[in-house]
């Protein structure tokens, strides 16, 4: 079969709730693989397509899939492979859009480079449909967490690009641990051997479906696009709007509230411009385009539902406001302007991780998208003086001038003013609060990641987790001092400096121009990684890159994990600094009493009031964080890093001092700015496959509590135990409710106990014994049992106590046995 006739969505026996999303989406027609594909697979039949990237193939057999899925069973009954990360996140997030009116379903993207916990709690609870990479699904296989025992439908998505990766003996043998009974479907743009040699083994008499890519873009339409870092869409949009000669434009807003807020923020700024939408009547529609025709309005702000079938010739530019939700609907956007011989421009914004559907775009629509410079403000500034000197031009020709004559005349007379300046003044009288020019020095405003969100940033995307705008700023959550001249100094230029002894500097491809904070590097690094923050060391942010410190023995495998990890939207990408590596050699720390008192890192913000809060003293120069008095740090730095699996470590010192020595290490402590501790609970633990590190990073980055006043941590089977600031304050603790670890919310509450660096010490505490819940440390002192302990190193730089007694396995709070870190657990 080859490009079949186009019926209509709702021939093609799918399910209401399905030809409601599709109503929705203003999808009324079928592509021509979708007319083909979804009737083949609706019939239980295996099909064979080849087509191209952007000619609809995801709905094609996500539709069908979707109106056959049985929501009460939670077992997979689909499995998606594609050969990558960012391909699986868009598949599984086309499956949650056509399924927004199916209650309960539920979609699973795995894929490498992922924490492995949040994907086992999801496949606990069940999930109808798995999207993963070949790599991430065999390992799951391996574990016996992904069951495939009731899998209906298997579909191999772009399986030459599979091939192409290496991957193809993975796919076999993913499909050789599928039911028999199973119906396939394989999608490819090319068809060499490899691939029909799979299809001959694993589909039973395949429909072979050949549909050609839709280029669908006249070579007229001169494409570009803008990469969104830093300034905001708005302000860019402006420039361009001011720079560009256009006679009408249409911008596409994702959202129907989106194209109002817009076109309102347009007329703010004295452009002509209107918004429709799909709530807006079809008498209202057409009086808005009949102005846009006649020139009564030069900007349109549409969503795609509404501007299908517009046809306006006066139409010179398309710009993309929001990234489109795939190539197709990119098509459609751009051929509304270069109708009828005219040439066209094409502008699309888009951000940093979305640079997969720009590379989808280009391959749909085979022509290349150049790179948009954006106008700079000498350029604007150019535009608008003259603007403003064609202005003064029309309204002498205009004439009708002599009532001002006599009027000017009098006034420069009377007030014996030259003028010169009576025409300035009248000038800015008639701008008025709105200035003629752009002041160059006025930095632009920072772009904000959560208000407009780009299509691939749903609940699917991990970068979302260090961009967390969608909870309060810090000075909301603390009352931040004002930031001194100094924080808000130009940034300087790098000049190459030797890392610390021990230490090796790193490039990271992401900075100020991705709005990243030295927070954000440290959480995502100790928690990805499993690399406790106390060996990453000094942190420069720059415009597009920034450089760190790290241990100079980092295993070959953690810097290949850290290569894969997001932050701020970014990959890290993680390079050795090779300015660093030529750079003299650095100078050993100076000492705390003499060096700047200033926070450790060389672009961090100035501190809440927070530290504050505890009479914290403010931090050294110095990249090392001061050991803590009652013991010494590993080691090795990487102890705990090259081997996960051992977490403990011997120490001589005894775990409980005497009394005199106890009374001087807390005076120290006192004198030292020591901050008092709380115990709290938090509800995750071993089960949920949770590690310290995994808590200190996600409180750490996520809540904006620095790692330094997290103190120790102990995990059981279903819940944690940990060490925080007493007297926390109100919205702090608030906002620690809602941090999740592992799929798991943290539930934090206060547990009741005496925090554990005490509980070791004070032999006035009285506990119930462990078999009523009291905690078995204290109960073994009080009787004089001398406990066997180890030191177990957490990511925050501090340790804690798993102890164990000779006779009685050691017991938490609860009562329950203690299931010691590093252990297996049966």
């Amino acid at each position: 079969m080859s490009d079949p006739s186009f019926p209509l969505f709702s021939d093609l026996n799918l399910s209401e709730p399905l030809l409601r999303v599709l109503k929705e989406l203003g999808y009324e027609a079928p592509s021509p693989i979708q007319a083909a594909t979804i009737p083949l697979l609706l019939n239980n039949s295996d099909v064979l397509g080849q087509a191209q990237t952007g000619t609809g193939k995801t709905a094609a057999f996500a539709l069908p899939i979707l109106s056959r899925i049985d929501i009460k069973q939670t077992t997979p009954q689909a499995l998606v492979l594609a050969p990558t990360r960012e391909l699986a996140i868009q598949v599984a997030e086309a499956f949650q859009r056509y399924a927004s009116h199916i209650p309960g379903f539920h979609v699973l993207p795995i894929y490498g480079g992922q924490s492995y916990g949040a994907q086992l709690s999801a496949l606990r609870r069940g999930v109808h449909v798995v999207v993963g990479t070949p790599g991430r699904v065999i390992d799951h296989l391996e574990k016996g967490s992904l069951d495939l025992s009731k899998l209906k439908t298997m579909v191999l998505d772009e399986a030459d690009e599979m091939l192409r990766m290496g991957f193809i003996d993975d796919v076999e043998t993913i499909l050789q641990k599928t039911p028999e009974a199973r119906q396939t479907a394989l999608f490819s743009a090319t068809m060499p051997s490899a691939i029909k040699r799979i299809a001959t083994t694993y589909l039973r008499d395949p429909e072979l479906i050949t549909v050609a890519a839709k280029t669908g873009t006249a070579d007229n339409i001169r494409q570009r696009y803008w990469l969104v870092s830093g300034m905001q869409k708005l302000e860019a949009l402006t420039r361009i709007l001011e720079a560009e000669t256009f006679d009408g434009m249409i911008i596409f807003a994702r959202t129907k509230l989106g194209t109002e807020e817009l076109a309102g923020k347009l007329q703010a700024r004295g452009f002509s411009a209107a918004a429709i939408n799909g709530d807006i009547q079809q008498q209202q529609r057409e009086r808005t385009i009949q102005q846009l025709k006649d020139g009564k309005i030069d900007i349109l702000v549409a969503t795609d539902v509404a501007a299908r079938g517009l046809d306006v010739e006066r139409i010179s530019h398309v710009i993309n406001y929001d990234v489109p939700h795939d190539p197709e609907s990119y098509t459609h956007r751009i051929g509304r302007t270069g109708r009828a011989g005219r040439s066209g421009e094409a502008i699309l914004f888009i951000a940093p991780r979305e640079r997969n559907l720009l590379k989808a775009i280009e391959r749909a629509t085979r022509q290349p998208i150049a790179v948009l410079d954006l106008p700079s403000v000498e350029v604007v500034n150019d535009v608008r003086i003259s603007k403003f000197k064609d202005q003064i031009a029309e309204t002498i020709a205009a004439g009708g001038l002599e009532v001002f004559h006599s009027l000017i005349e009098d006034y420069e007379r009377e007030h014996n003013v030259p003028a010169v300046e009576i025409a300035a003044a009248l000038a800015k009288m008639a701008r008025g609060d709105v200035p003629l020019l752009i002041d160059k020095n006025k930095p632009a405003p920072r772009e904000s990641w959560g208000s407009e969100k780009p299509v691939s940033g749903g609940r699917f995307e991990r970068a979302e987790r260090f961009e967390r705008n969608d909870r309060p700023e810090r000075s909301e959550r603390f009352e931040r001092p004002e930031r001194t001249e100094r924080s808000a100094a130009p940034r300087k230029e790098r000049v190459p400096r030797a890392p610390d002894e021990g230490m090796q500097t790193f490039r990271i491809e992401v900075g100020h121009a991705h709005g990243v904070k030295p927070g954000n590097i440290v959480g995502a690094i100790a928690n990805e990684a499993n690399l406790d923050s106390k060996y990453i060391g000094r942190i420069e942010i720059y415009d597009d890159y920034s450089t760190l410190d790290l241990p100079n023995s980092l295993p070959s495998d953690m810097l290949d994990h850290l290569k894969k990890v997001w932050v701020a939207g970014q990959q890290l990408n993680i390079t050795a600094d090779s300015e660093a590596a030529s750079a003299p050699t650095a100078k050993p720390a100076p000492k705390k009493s003499e060096s700047p008192a200033q926070v450790p890192f060389s672009d961090r913000p100035a501190r809440s009031d927070f530290a504050a809060h505890f009479d914290k003293p403010a931090q050294s120069e110095s990249r090392e964080r001061p050991a803590r008095t009652e013991r010494p740090a590993p080691a090795s730095p990487l102890a705990a890093a090259a081997t996960p699996k051992k977490e403990h470590f011997e120490s001589d010192e005894p775990l409980v001092k005497e009394p005199g020595a106890q009374k001087r290490e807390r005076t120290a402590q006192k004198k030292a700015g020591a901050v008092d501790m709380e115990a709290f609970r938090i509800e995750i633990g071993h089960a949920h496959g949770v590690k310290p590190a995994n808590i200190v990073g996600a409180i750490a980055n996520e809540a904006g509590l620095e790692a330094k006043y997290i103190g120790r941590i102990e995990i059981f089977e279903k819940h944690s135990l940990l060490d925080l600031p007493a007297g926390m304050p109100d919205e702090v603790f608030d906002q620690l409710k809602n941090v999740s670890i592992a799929g798991q919310p943290l539930r934090i509450s206060h547990s009741g106990l005496r925090p554990m660096e005490e509980k070791t010490m004070d032999k006035r505490v009285t506990l119930a014994p462990p078999s009523k819940g009291g905690d078995r440390r204290v109960a073994d002192k009080a009787r004089g049992n001398k406990p066997v302990s180890k030191r177990v190193a957490v990511a925050s730089g501090k340790s804690f106590d798993a102890p164990r007694s000779a006779s009685k396995p050691s017991t938490g709070p609860s009562g329950k046995p203690m299931i010691k870190l590093g252990t297996k657990r049966k």
